[in-house]
């Protein structure tokens, strides 16, 4: 029987990161060993009580006393009441849930493509790779329309230290590159195309992404999306977030290309989310 009882989540702390966005630290009381268990890219319910309920994803995984973090960016009733709950406020919790990000056996070349808020699901797994000392070469190109709405500045200073990143803006401020990440290809490509391409943004960007890297040589089968959709249940019980035969909060929101463009062409598909606030 599937439990949708929500557990009890305290908020520890929260500070401002990003354009109507905050960076929360929450921990899950009495955590069991499948709250502990959380892939880079899954998501949770989160539960304010007379407000609602809605999806997040992590940017920081569970650690063993079950605090994590989270990106949540000021969109509605309920993040506009999150906002103002002081620390120790009881919030409830269920999760995680549908599939994460695909794990890099065999692969040495990753690219990870984000755009605005799309940056926080894709944390886990820069954040995996950061402190497994993996044997992978990672590369992050992040874009957005400008400085302010830059999300986790934190966890992007520690990242430059490891990685290659490449931060583009919309209007140029210094030590920025301007212009969208799709122009930068060429030169991470250049060198030796990546084995597998990762990205998180808007739709279109996401999208755009995928072609321009099917122009460059790859498969379909080498690309990775993460998709927002209404997700309201999470078990695949309201339908609200069907693409095609899929339920994007079991079977996401993590879609390897191939399989993206198979669904598209089933039909029966719920409208996108128009503005990416799966943060």
């Amino acid at each position: 029987m599937i439990d949708l009882t929500p557990r009890r989540l305290q908020v520890l702390d929260h500070y401002a990161d990003g354009e109507d966005a905050r960076h929360f630290s929450f921990r899950i009381d009495f955590p069991l060993p499948g709250d502990l268990a959380v892939m880079p890219g899954q998501f949770f319910m989160l539960t304010l009580p007379g407000f609602g309920e809605a999806p997040f994803t992590y940017v920081s995984l569970p650690d063993s006393s079950g605090r994590f973090t989270a990106l949540i960016r000021r969109m509605g009733r309920l993040t506009d009441a999150l906002f103002e709950q002081p620390e120790g406020t009881v919030l409830g919790y269920r999760g995680p849930f549908g599939k994460g990000w695909p794990l890099f056996f065999g692969a040495s070349r990753v690219l990870a493509v984000a755009g605005g808020c799309g940056l926080a699901p894709l944390a886990g797994v820069i954040n995996e790779v950061i402190s497994h000392c993996l044997r992978l070469q990672l590369n992050l190109v992040y874009g957005a329309r400008h400085a302010g709405a830059q999300v986790l500045g934190r966890e992007r200073a520690v990242w430059r230290q490891r990685l290659h990143c490449i931060e583009t803006l919309d209007v140029a401020t210094a030590g920025m590159r301007q212009g969208s990440p799709l122009a930068h290809f060429d030169e991470l490509f250049g060198v030796a195309p990546p084995d597998a391409v990762l990205c998180c943004g808007p739709e279109p960007l996401m999208l755009a992404t995928a072609e321009a890297c099917l122009q460059r040589g790859l498969s379909a089968n080498q690309v990775w999306l993460s998709l927002e959709r209404r997700m309201h249940c999470a078990d695949g019980l309201c339908g609200h977030c069907y693409l095609g035969s899929s339920y994007v909060c079991r079977d996401g929101p993590t879609y390897r290309y191939d399989r993206f463009l198979q669904l598209l062409s089933q039909g029966y598909i719920r409208p996108r989310v128009e503005q990416h606030n799966f943060c």
